[in-house]
C-alpha cells in the first residue's frame, strides 16, 4: 500500500504551501457561497465572508471567470489530494475507495451553477474539463488498483468508466425531492466488491 500512497502523492504534486496560503481563504470563501447563492454571488459577499476588502480579491482574480476557474481548480486539488492521505489512513483501500467516492459526490453535486458556466465557448473554461480529467481519473485509478490487489474489488471496471457513472448517477441531484443520488451510488461503489468464496461447511 505504501507504494500506492507515494504513486498518488506523486500524481498530486501539491503546492508549496506557503503559495498556496494566501488564496485558500478567499478561495474557500467563494466556493462555501457558490454552494449557497450560484457563481454570480456579489463580490463583496465573498469579501466579507473572507474578512478582506474587495480590493484583495480583485488583485488576486482580476475577473469572475478567474475566481471561477481558481474555485473549481482549488476543489478539484482538494479532492486529488485526498486520495493518498484516505489510502493512508485506512486498513482497507475499498473503504478509501469508497469514502474518496463521497468526496468526489460533494464536488460533482455542490457546485451550484459550476455546470452552466462550463458549457460555454469560453476557452478557459473548456480546458477544466481536461484538467479535471488529468488530476481526478490516476488518483481514482490508484485507488482502484490497491483495492483490486488486496482482493476486495474486481477488475472489470476503469477508473474514469466509474467516475462517468457516479456523475450521471449525481445528475438531477436537488431537483426532485424523491431521488438521492448517494443511494445507488453506494449500491453501484457495492457492486464492484470481489465475490468471496463460500465458508466451508465441516464435515460431520
Amino acid at each position: 500500500m505504501t507504494n500506492t500512497v507515494e504513486r498518488i502523492e506523486a500524481i498530486v504534486q501539491p503546492k508549496r504551501a506557503d503559495a498556496r496560503r494566501n488564496e485558500q481563504t478567499l478561495l474557500d470563501a467563494a466556493a462555501a457561497l457558490f454552494v449557497t447563492s450560484g457563481v454570480e454571488v456579489a463580490v463583496r459577499d465573498i469579501s466579507a465572508k473572507a474578512g478582506v476588502g474587495t480590493g484583495t480579491i480583485y488583485r488576486h482574480f482580476p475577473t469572475r471567470a478567474d475566481l471561477i476557474i481558481a474555485v473549481y481548480k482549488h476543489q478539484v486539488e482538494a479532492c486529488a489530494e485526498a486520495g493518498s492521505v484516505l489510502l493512508a489512513s485506512h486498513t482497507s483501500p475499498y473503504a478509501a475507495l469508497g469514502q474518496w467516492i463521497d468526496l468526489f459526490v460533494d464536488f460533482l453535486t455542490t457546485k451550484h451553477g459550476l455546470a452552466t458556466v462550463l458549457h460555454t465557448d469560453n476557452a478557459d473554461y473548456k480546458a477544466l474539463h481536461a484538467y479535471f480529467i488529468d488530476r481526478l481519473v490516476p488518483v481514482c485509478g490508484a485507488l482502484m488498483d490497491a483495492a483490486v490487489q488486496a482482493s476486495e474489488i474486481r477488475p472489470a471496471v476503469g477508473a474514469q468508466e466509474l467516475m462517468r457513472g457516479v456523475g450521471n448517477l449525481c445528475i438531477g441531484a436537488g431537483t426532485e425531492s424523491y431521488y438521492h443520488p448517494r443511494r445507488l451510488i453506494d449500491l453501484l461503489i457495492e457492486g464492484l466488491r470481489q465475490p468471496q468464496p463460500p465458508a466451508a461447511v465441516p464435515e460431520r
